[in-house]
């Protein structure tokens, strides 16, 4: 692990603070992923333990450091935002972070907020979100049965998603549903996933299983590779490349019969790290540069060091951008392995 320390010397102020962030490998940065809260009120069976420990809420960055955080990375270049958890709209105050940012992206500093979520707040949020400028948001469920929502997610109830998806819809947001695939418990049920999302005239991203962190479950129960899928999808449905790109590591297919876009997300069967244009900050400050791999940099500790001055801020993150790694190495498939890194995704943010 890499443990990035940053100076105190404060980064000029002025144009120079908009340069681009780019990596040691060329890359732009400038999407960032930015964690709010490390809970959730759902307990998904491959994202997190059964009985998690949360953090101490004093570990947390308050609303102010979050929009100082965000602000800091925008003043760098960053166009593209998204707000994740843990469920973010769990976090108290959270729509005045929205508030906050969406006069940056009113000012034309931002091209989008987007917003990661399990769905179970949307019914009480989706008007909001959609009058600060919020156009599009992912949705993870990963069942459309009752019961298997009950068990996947440790007591989750599927009405109270279903009815935050069509809030979500009559307010005007564009959504996308996150599924991730998992041999035992959804792999007979995707197709039928993929009908009922086109049907409803939303785009769905199929996600491998992870490696992230100890759940209490063997993930080699649970991995089932999407190039596997993707075959046996193409049995039923005529799966056309698509050229569409977003900023995240997604790759596209238009599925011909329903008229929909299905993405595939393979960080196991296929890596995704030739173009990664993104970082991820957790709840606590702490900035990853890869999600699979532990070099990080304490944000927290300056900005707590310079509450008045965000030159600080800016110049750590432009210097732990320096060290950002080519990409992860997740593997599944070695006996008796630990996990590619300790921390949850929950933890990290999704």
């Amino acid at each position: 692990m890499t443990v990035i320390y940053q100076s105190d010397k404060a980064m000029p102020t002025g144009p120079g603070a908009a340069a681009p962030l780019v990596d040691p490998f060329g890359r732009t940065i400038d999407y960032v992923r930015i964690s709010v809260t490390d809970r959730c009120d759902l307990r998904c069976l491959y994202c997190m333990a059964e009985n998690p420990v949360f953090l101490p809420k004093a570990d947390l960055l308050s609303l102010e450091e979050l929009e100082r955080m965000c602000g800091a990375f925008i003043d760098l270049g960053c166009r593209r935002l998204r707000l994740t958890g843990g469920e973010p709209l769990v976090r108290k105050g959270m729509m005045d972070l929205v508030a906050a940012l969406s006069r940056r992206l009113r000012a034309g500093d931002l091209e989008e907020i987007t917003l990661t979520t399990n769905g179970t707040q949307l019914a009480r949020h989706a008007e909001a979100l959609a009058g600060h400028g919020v156009r599009r948001i992912n949705v993870s469920l990963d069942t459309l049965d009752r019961d298997k929502f009950r068990r996947i997610t440790r007591g989750g109830d599927l009405r109270v998603v279903m009815a935050g998806l069509e809030a979500a819809r009559q307010a005007g947001l564009s959504v996308k549903i996150n599924t991730v695939a998992l041999k035992g418990d959804n792999a007979d049920e995707l197709p039928d996933l993929i009908r009922w999302a086109h049907g409803l005239g939303m785009d769905i991203t199929l996600i491998e299983t992870m490696p992230l962190g100890e759940i209490g479950a063997d993930r080699t129960d649970q991995y089932l590779s999407l190039a596997k899928v993707r075959e046996d999808l193409g049995r039923i449905w005529t799966l056309t490349p698509s050229t569409r790109r977003t900023s995240g590591p997604a790759r596209y297919m238009k599925v011909e019969e329903t008229g929909g876009t299905l993405g595939f997300i393979t960080p196991l069967s296929h890596t995704f790290c030739e173009a990664c244009n993104r970082v991820r900050v957790t709840c606590t400050g702490q900035l990853f540069l890869c999600l699979g791999q532990d070099d990080q940099a304490d944000l927290r500790q300056v900005l707590r060091d310079h509450p008045g001055d965000d030159a600080p801020l800016r110049e750590a993150i432009r210097t732990a951008i320096g060290f950002k790694p080519r990409g992860h190495d997740f593997r599944i498939d070695r006996p008796g392995a630990a996990p590619a890194v300790l921390r949850t995704m929950s933890t990290t943010g999704g």
